[in-house]
Order: C-alpha cells, then structure tokens, then sequence
C-alpha cells in the first residue's frame, strides 16, 4: 500500500514495526481472516493500531499473552470486562478520549449500550480469542 496523504483507519491499520517503521495494512474483507491465519506476520515486538466501530457487545473475549493493548474511546460509550486474578474488573468509558489499560494475558471483552468508535493499540503477538457461551 502506498503512503499517500492523508491516510484513514478506516481503511488502512497501521503496523508499528519493532525498528520504529510503520507499515500500512489495507482494511478490506480479507484483513482479519489474513490476520488470523498468520499471512499478515506474528507481530513480534509490533503493535497493531486499528479503528472500529461497535453497535453491540462482542460476541467472545480475547487476550494478548506477549503484550499490553490501550484502547481509547473515541465517541459512544463502552463498558470493559477484565478478568483480572481477583475477579471481573469493569471499566467504564464514557467520554472521547478516556482509554483502558489492557494487561498482557488478561481476558477482556467489552459491552455496548448503544455504539462506540474506539481506537485500538495492539500488542498482538499471540492473540488468543475464544467465544462466549450462548
């Protein structure tokens, strides 16, 4: 992908590459599938940084064993869920620009009331997710 200015997360994650170096990762349907399968590299000592948007609660937790993840709230309003050693741990994000520190290895999943737009930084090595029961 080429570096033409101004760039968007919407359609572009960006890489932060363990020399300092930023590469641009196209956002299109076959992102996450590619990411998941390894195609897009193990992102060791990377950090992914990413856009979405949410109109519900996730639909399973994840957890990011070689890192720590900082998401920031953007606009809407979403509620944390970590499952920290002494039980759930809520953090409430409530204003733009208000974030979460996401531990290396803790399980987290977030609950939407109505929708959020939140920017991710990722520590992604390793990435674990498993589904909720229904």
């Amino acid at each position: 992908m080429t570096r033409k200015q101004p760039q968007h997360l919407a359609s572009s994650s960006i890489r932060l590459k363990n020399d300092a170096s930023i590469e641009l990762l196209e956002m299109n349907d076959a992102f996450w599938p590619r990411l998941m399968a390894g195609e897009l590299g193990d992102f060791h000592h990377e950090y992914l940084v990413s856009l979405h948007d949410f109109s519900s609660d996730w639909s399973g937790s994840e957890a990011h064993p070689q890192g720590d993840e900082i998401v920031i709230l953007l606009a809407g309003s979403a509620t944390f869920q970590l499952e920290m050693p002494e039980g759930i741990h809520e953090v409430r994000l409530e204003s733009p620009g208000s974030y979460v520190f996401v531990p290396k290895g803790v399980w987290h999943t977030a609950k939407i009331k109505h929708s959020a737009r939140m920017l991710f930084i990722t520590a992604g090595e390793d990435t674990q997710h498993r589904q909720h029961d229904s």
